[in-house]
């Protein structure tokens, strides 16, 4: 047996003396250095006892040494284990208990606070910081840069994401070589990466946007990336002249449609903008292409899939769409109480199946079947719309509908009237409770500096576009909607901010 995935990306790397990473500072690892340094660091861990299957939780900034580690891992038959940096030592307890990880690493900085959580779930402690110092590199010019890979087969974990928790505790999504490759490679040639491509790589790597959906997809195609440690507007408009792509959540897009240096011209060579992980608004949509003469291409996926669909690369990106079904993925819409499949245009939870689609959660076999049909769709917990053309729409999380007075409310569609509302920036639109209608609607807007407008201005601007019971029992104005590191607006923190808003 072979190791499924690292031999794919063995077999597509490019010569090696060919760019794989160039740094902000502008250093270049090359496909060479990847192979010889992701060799040695799979030989620390063997001599770290990792064992096939044995799990390694990584909390550590972004570096190609941090990249490379999740390769390693790849190599070595273990199990990687990438975990948001903003997770605190609370948060980090539960994750190694309930992964109980072999080998725990994080900086240097965090060593003494993690060191007593990991040693008290038997894992070890390794450091790593983001200019490549730290104890898992100690000594490993020592081991052999022509490792031998461990075997692997299609259906054995590669690692284990878990959800952001926004309802009960996370939960550890099971993915094996053969989710994180097919999907890789289907994105490949869906977005016709090539070797000749470089992608700017602004995006977290302990999520599966900047960890799968950008660096699997560029070491498919032999491409190069320039790696920043994070989005920074002026950087990336700088960096376009050289770049063919970009893959960036919708908060890069707004940044860079408020940025003079957007221009034609600043993005001439580039073929091609991806945005994803959060829904990105059509005004953004059609700022940026007014600017630039791109449409940017959205698409739609979740840790437990990988990517499901996406807007096309020769054909029409319509906006507030995420596309269509990628190759291989079987999509419907079905009645979230029945499991029927509902008519074209109609609104129901999204489903799908595929080979993209995640082994189970880990350790919760219940919880697993729970989400799964019996033919194998994945129940996705998405509430969308198939239109006449075929396009996904995404209207929702199944959490977020409102149920007010016995009717349901999709959030999105009260969301969309009010953010074409003069003075709005955007909106959130969430349910809590009231002692009458049992939620009551209620809006959460960031409004436009100076924008003449208040609660009265928005019902008075609803009126007349939506039904009298989608409409806001309140409007709230606030600075800024909470978001996650990924960009989605958390409304399970608005929700618990005004839980009392109607005393019931």
């Amino acid at each position: 047996m072979n190791n499924h995935m690292f031999d794919a990306v063995r077999s597509a790397a490019a010569a090696r003396d060919a760019a794989f990473i160039i740094t902000a500072g502008g250093s270049v690892w090359t496909y060479g250095d990847m192979l010889d340094f992701s060799g040695r660091l799979a030989g620390r861990l063997l001599a770290l006892d990792v064992k096939p299957g044995d799990r390694v939780a990584v909390q550590v900034e972004k570096s190609p040494e941090a990249l490379m580690l999740y390769l390693a891992c790849l190599r070595a038959g273990a199990v990687y284990l990438p975990l948001n940096t903003a997770y605190t030592l609370a948060e980090l307890d539960y994750f190694i208990g309930d992964a109980e990880p072999t080998l725990v690493v994080v900086p240097p900085t965090s060593a003494a606070g993690v060191g007593p959580v990991a040693a008290a779930h038997g894992a070890k402690l390794e450091t790593l910081d983001s200019r490549g110092g730290g104890s898992l590199l100690d000594g490993i010019g020592g081991f052999s840069a022509g490792f031998a890979d461990v075997a692997r087969g299609p259906d054995d974990l590669a690692a284990i994401l878990y959800t952001s928790g926004t309802t009960g505790r996370s939960k550890g999504a099971m993915l094996t070589h053969d989710n994180l490759l097919s999907n890789a490679m289907t994105l490949r040639d869906h977005w016709r990466f090539t070797a000749r491509d470089r992608l700017i790589h602004a995006l977290p790597i302990f999520h599966t946007h900047g960890l799968f959906v950008a660096s699997n997809v560029v070491l498919l195609a032999g491409a190069s990336m320039f790696f920043l440690p994070k989005f920074d507007a002026d950087e990336v408009l700088r960096l376009m002249a050289a770049a063919t792509a970009m893959m960036g959540v919708p908060t890069f897009y707004v940044r860079l449609v408020q940025h003079p240096g957007l221009t034609r011209e600043a993005t001439a060579g580039m073929r091609l903008f991806v945005s994803g992980s959060a829904p990105l608004l059509a005004e953004t949509h059609r700022l940026f292409s007014e600017k630039t003469g791109h449409a940017i291409l959205e698409r739609y996926g979740m840790t437990e899939t990988n990517m499901n669909t996406s807007n096309t690369y020769d054909g029409e990106r319509v906006a507030g769409t995420v596309g269509f079904p990628l190759p291989g993925v079987d999509l419907r819409i079905v009645d979230p109480d029945t499991g029927t499949i509902v008519a074209q245009g109609k609104t129901g939870m999204i489903e799908v199946r595929g080979p993209n689609v995640f082994k189970g959660y880990w350790r919760m076999p219940e919880k697993t079947a729970a989400e799964f049909r019996s033919d194998g769709f994945f129940i996705t917990g998405d509430l969308g719309m198939v239109d006449d053309r075929g396009y996904v729409h995404i209207v929702g999380r199944g959490k977020d509908l409102v149920i007010s007075g016995g009717y349901n409310i999709y959030p999105k569609e009260v969301e969309s009237e009010i953010d074409q509302l003069s003075g709005v920036v955007e909106s959130a639109v969430i349910g809590v409770p009231h002692p009458d209608f049992g939620e009551g609607v209620t809006a959460v807007i960031v409004k436009q500096p100076d924008a003449a407008i208040d609660e009265a201005v928005v019902l008075d601007g609803l009126k007349s576009r939506l039904a009298r019971y989608k409409q806001p029992k309140k409007v709230l104005f606030v600075e800024d909607l909470p978001r996650n590191t990924m960009g989605k607006v958390q409304k399970n923190v608005l929700r618990e901010r005004y839980k009392n808003l109607y005393g019931g």
